[in-house]
């Protein structure tokens, strides 16, 4: 355990409350599942949940090793080339989508030959932040004019949020946001943010009017759901997304100071989606507010430490990336716990970390797998190029050996290998150490 602990590199702190988020997850989960279970199968056995939680977390764990270990700059070249990839995963799950746990909304694909379920917006998001990261990093001190960054930086962003608004209005949302709080920290000028803001204000009043003359068609069916919820949220009116705040509200209730303990949750028999969108109200009604309170501030701690690890990168693009990948980490948890509490309408965001949901793991991973790379310190970088400096010249030992022996005449190579023969532990011989006492 010791030498695969020092082989982690990177913010150690970061590590450290990412592991005791995923550790806290398992008996949410466990409990919380019931209710899929007994829709699932009838008999309430929540093992086999908690043993798919369990893969999806090692998965997550051994994505962010794998991606850690990668120099973050790397990510750069790769945004540019993975963001067209992005847009036809995105317009395959607009057309092709799967739809899970009844929504009318098609938000995942299927992969092929191994029958697990993806949700593309999560991957869109983090690639186009890097993306976005890049662009502001490499026009930092060359003041482009307004028409190329639009082309440049801002067609590609409203692409990605158009292909993603149909399915996913809380998404899009989200990820407009944190663009414009990334441009923002970019120095990117104000006024041309100001007219980002409003473009984006008139093409969703476009998108809505479009909805409302065209009600029928499976591209704006989710535009009626997001008017409910707002109504709902706005009004007495009840309803299904009612009933589910309502639900939460009493399993927050119901938890007090103490909670009723780990299991004995008795909502999250009633409550939809508890073991994703609202497991931050089982948390509480198990573990009352003492538990409540205290991933709150597991998150307020992480979010500190990535202020701290911008601060500390080198380079500009590294502390874009922390900031662009971990922030929209910590507004996602601020909005599933304000959602529990009736703070903001449903919005179908999961709790990072805790939620059940392969793909939701994953992509946070990643991302906290690039951002534990920019973290990484100056010797840790340096001895991984060392070690690589001395691969590289051990091959070019081998290159040049066998360069040097092609270069020779055909008498001396004729004496290198009768000496190598002589040499030769293989021996037909009856007698085996005939090898040793000829050398």
């Amino acid at each position: 355990m010791k030498e695969l602990v020092n082989k982690l590199k990177g913010d150690r702190v970061i590590w450290s409350f990412v592991a005791l988020l995923a550790l806290f997850s398992f008996m949410p989960v466990f409990s919380a599942s019931s209710n899929l279970a007994y829709i699932g199968h009838g008999t309430g056995n929540t093992l086999g949940y908690l043993i798919k939680h369990l893969a999806h977390v090692c998965i997550g764990f051994l994505i962010i090793y794998w991606v850690h270990k990668v120099p973050y700059h790397y990510f750069r070249a790769i945004s540019k080339i993975a963001l067209p990839v992005v847009w036809l995963l995105l317009l395959y799950t607009l057309l092709k989508g799967t739809v899970i746990a009844g929504a009318n909304a098609s938000r995942w694909i299927q992969v092929p030959f191994i029958g697990i379920t993806f949700q593309t917006s999560t991957l869109a998001a983090s690639v186009l932040f890097i993306y976005v990261a890049r662009y502001l990093s490499k026009t930092k001190e060359e003041n482009e004019p307004f028409q190329t960054s639009f082309i440049q930086l801002w067609v590609p962003v409203f692409i990605t949020l158009a292909l993603i608004l149909p399915a996913n209005f809380s998404t899009t949302a989200l990820i407009f946001s944190m663009v414009m709080m990334l441009t923002f920290i970019g120095k990117y000028p104000l006024k041309y943010i100001a007219f980002i803001i409003g473009s984006g204000i008139a093409m969703l009043a476009f998108f809505l009017l479009v909805a409302k003359a065209f009600p029928e068609s499976r591209f704006f069916s989710r535009v009626s759901t997001w008017e409910s919820r707002i109504m709902n949220f706005t009004t007495d009116k009840p309803d299904e997304d009612d009933y589910q705040i309502e639900k939460a509200k009493i399993a927050i209730a119901s938890g007090r100071l103490g909670g009723l303990g780990p299991g004995k949750s008795v909502q999250k028999n009633f409550l939809p989606q508890s073991s994703s969108d609202f497991i931050y109200a089982i948390v509480v009604e198990e573990y009352g507010l003492v538990g409540g309170v205290s991933i709150l501030v597991l998150y307020l701690l992480l979010l500190f430490r990535f202020v701290i690890a911008s601060h500390k990168a080198n380079t500009l693009f590294g502390k874009l990336v922390v900031v662009g990948l971990g922030f929209p980490m910590i507004f996602q948890a601020m909005i599933n716990m304000a959602v529990a509490v009736e703070l903001l309408p449903v919005t179908g965001q999961t709790l990072p970390l805790i939620s059940s949901g392969g793909s939701s793991i994953w992509m946070t991973c990643f991302s906290l797998g690039i951002i534990i790379s920019v973290t990484k310190k100056e010797e840790e970088i340096a001895e991984e190029q060392e070690e690589k400096a001395r691969r590289k010249e051990a091959l070019q030992r081998l290159i040049d050996k066998e360069l040097a022996e092609e270069d020779l005449p055909n008498n001396e190579k004729e004496e290198i290998y009768e000496e190598e023969a002589m040499y030769s532990i293989e021996d037909n011989s009856r007698n085996p150490m005939n090898a040793v006492l000829n050398k």
